[in-house]
Order: C-alpha cells, then sequence, then structure tokens
C-alpha cells in the first residue's frame, strides 16, 4: 500500500489528527491523553485568537486507510516581526516509528515553510510558550503533567536523522517539599516583607480568581521579555488560557502579592492531575470531570505552572513569600513532591534556587531547529 500526505481540511480529518496519539500510544503505560475539549477549542480556527496572527497548516499521513502520522505547521507573524526572524515552527509531531513516514511529514513543513519565506524550522514549539513544547530526551519512565508533552525515544531519532540538532533544552526538576520550611526562608520572608507593607492574598474560590486574570497576564507580558518564545499575550488570549485551566485549578494554590493595591507578584501551582485525566480517557463528560477532580484531591505532586514579579520588585524576596505560602498550602494537603515544569536550561537564577531547595532534574525536553 501506498504511503500519501494530505492536508487537513475537515472535520473528519481533524478527528484523526486529534485521537492519533491515543492510536499509536495505547499500548504504553506512560502516556496521557489530552483533554479533548481543549484540543478542540485549539484546533478551532473561527474562535482560537492565536490564529488571527499566524499562519498554520495541518498534515496527515495516510497508509492505506489507516492515519500513521501527523504534524502542525505553525508562523507566528506577530513574533518574526517582534524578532525580527523568519522562522516556522513545528507542533504536534507524532508517528509510528517509521523513517519514511517522519521525512514526508517534516519534508512537507520545511516545503511549505520556504513557500512562506521563511529560513528556520524549529520545534516541538506552539503558538507561544504557554504550549507544550521540546521532546522529551531524559525521564520516559515518568508521566507527563499537564501542558506537558510525551513522547517514544524513537521520535528524537527521526529528527535527529533528519538533519535537526538543539535549538535549546528545558528541565523539570523533582523537587521535594520539606517537612518543615528552613529557618532562613522564613527569615527572608519577614525581611522582604518589612516595612514594605505587602499584602499576600490567598484564594478559595475560582470565582474569586476572576478578577484577576487579565492583570496577572498584563505582568508577565513586562515580566517575560527576555523568556525564549514569548510573545506578549492580549487581554482575550489572557482569558482562553483561564478558561482552559479554572475548572481543575485548585485555588488554594493560587497566590498573589499586593504593593499598594496593585499586583507585583503571583504564582499557580495546582495538584497533578495527570493520573485523573488517564482514568478519564481525556473526556470532561460525563463523569470524567469528577475522576480528574479526585486525581487532584488524593495525589502527592503539585505542579508549578507560571509566576512573575514585576522587574521592579525582583530581588527583595518576593519568590521566598510566594514559595513558603505555597508550600504550606502543599504541607497542609499532604503533598510530597512539587513538579517544575518547564525551566530554560540558561535560566541559571532559579535553577540555582531549585537545587537550593533540593530539587533534581528528573526530565529533560528538546527545542529542535533546522535552517531551510
Amino acid at each position: 500500500m501506498t504511503i500519501v500526505i494530505k492536508e487537513v481540511k475537515c472535520k473528519k480529518d481533524l478527528k484523526q489528527f486529534i485521537y492519533l496519539p491515543a492510536k499509536i500510544y495505547k499500548n504504553n503505560s506512560v502516556w496521557v491523553p489530552p483533554i479533548y475539549s481543549d484540543e478542540w477549542k485549539y484546533f478551532n480556527k473561527k474562535n482560537y485568537k492565536p490564529y488571527k496572527y499566524c499562519d498554520t497548516v495541518l498534515f496527515l499521513v495516510f497508509h492505506g486507510k489507516e492515519v500513521v502520522g501527523r504534524i502542525m505547521g505553525i508562523i507566528n507573524k506577530e513574533y518574526n516581526a517582534l524578532k525580527n526572524e523568519k522562522t516556522a515552527r513545528f507542533e504536534h509531531f507524532v508517528c509510528y516509528d517509521d523513517k519514511e513516514v517522519a521525512n514526508l511529514l517534516l519534508d512537507k513543513i520545511k516545503e511549505w515553510a520556504q513557500e512562506n519565506g521563511m529560513n528556520e524550522l524549529v520545534g516541538p514549539f506552539g503558538f507561544n510558550d504557554k504550549d507544550p513544547q521540546g521532546l522529551l530526551i531524559e525521564g520516559f519512565e515518568h508521566h507527563p503533567v499537564i501542558s506537558a508533552i510525551y513522547n517514544e525515544k524513537y521520535l528524537v531519532k527521526l529528527l535527529e536523522e533528519q538533519g535537526f540538532t538543539k535549538k535549546t533544552d528545558l528541565l523539570a526538576y523533582d523537587i521535594p517539599i520539606p517537612e518543615k520550611i528552613p529557618e532562613f526562608y522564613h527569615r527572608i520572608y519577614e525581611r522582604a516583607n518589612r516595612n514594605n507593607n505587602f499584602e499576600i492574598f490567598e484564594f478559595t474560590s475560582r470565582k474569586k480568581l476572576k478578577p484577576y486574570i487579565v492583570p496577572v497576564f498584563r505582568m508577565v507580558n513586562k515580566t517575560f521579555t527576555d523568556i525564549y518564545g514569548f510573545a506578549p499575550i492580549s487581554d482575550k488570549e489572557a482569558i482562553e488560557f483561564a478558561n482552559i485551566y479554572l475548572p481543575v485549578i485548585d485555588p488554594e494554590f493560587v497566590k498573589l502579592i499586593f504593593k499598594d493595591g496593585k499586583e507585583v507578584a503571583f504564582i499557580l501551582a495546582m495538584p497533578d492531575i495527570s493520573q485523573g485525566i488517564k482514568k478519564a480517557k481525556g473526556k470532561l463528560f460525563p463523569f470524567g470531570i469528577l475522576k480528574i477532580l479526585r486525581a487532584g484531591k488524593k495525589t502527592k505532586k503539585l505542579v508549578l505552572l507560571l509566576g512573575a514579579i514585576d522587574p521592579k520588585y525582583r530581588g527583595i524576596g518576593l519568590d521566598t513569600m510566594l514559595g513558603i505560602k505555597t508550600l504550606l498550602s502543599a504541607q497542609k494537603k499532604g503533598m510530597t513532591n512539587i513538579d517544575s515544569h518547564l525551566e530554560l536550561e540558561t535560566n541559571l537564577k532559579v535553577r540555582a534556587e531549585m537545587e537550593k531547595m533540593g530539587g533534581k532534574v528528573y526530565k529533560k525536553y528538546r527545542i529542535f531547529k533546522k535552517d531551510i
């Protein structure tokens, strides 16, 4: 049977695109499905904001009638203009261990990127740095947490055989939650708060979080300017991002610091719900959401998702204040470990803080590049 590549053009094609990983990884005990309702929102060109400033394309590879591979191409025109680049991205790259299929997918995205005037291809990388990024290159025995990629080792090999090389690595730390918070952290906390009139807000309901979504992401826009792949997030995108996570967030793990009534720092973490998503098979309804929320209550692992400090208030201990409050909430819930989520290998200051707390790298991801 011949192998052919086809652009996704209809809902039937898109459904095959979305559900292909479930077929490929059906015998993999570590893989966790996405939340499929979020996947349908992500691929909705009419309503999902990034499509307004990004060119995109989706391809499927067929072996006879069977789908055996997929890939997405993205050109973020706003980011390229901001950084004066001509870079295309590939994302959602999945296939069986088949070099012919992988080459067909990657060559097609390269051809599409060249036709659009691009000179570099990077990935896996989505619309922005909040999307899952990189291929797992170490730590295959550990299940993925929310908003992180899982892949088989052979995908890395297939990329490298195509001539892709390292762009940058991202690290996930496993950090033990201490039974007792070290005294020196309390001293930093007291020193930071002394005579500064900082207020720390903690939350008990998702409803109370909503008014702070847009201000928090405006702070992110000021703070993340030097992070690889970051582009400013509009107010509408901030609300879309929050709507994805709000249903499964535990508000007790959101902390905000105010100075004179203005938000100056925050941290967002959530219990690891991956086993609940797995039991629900990625479906929220009719009973999946209950399995996911139950997993969040039982888990011993906390996942750090996002945090920022206004540049004017860095280096005075606000990170410690947020950290202590988060650790106290985690202790109260009986948690034992924190997943740092993804940290750029070049972010040495944050990495040093995690290692100071006893954190060790347990997963490593790589974003690849290729001149085209």
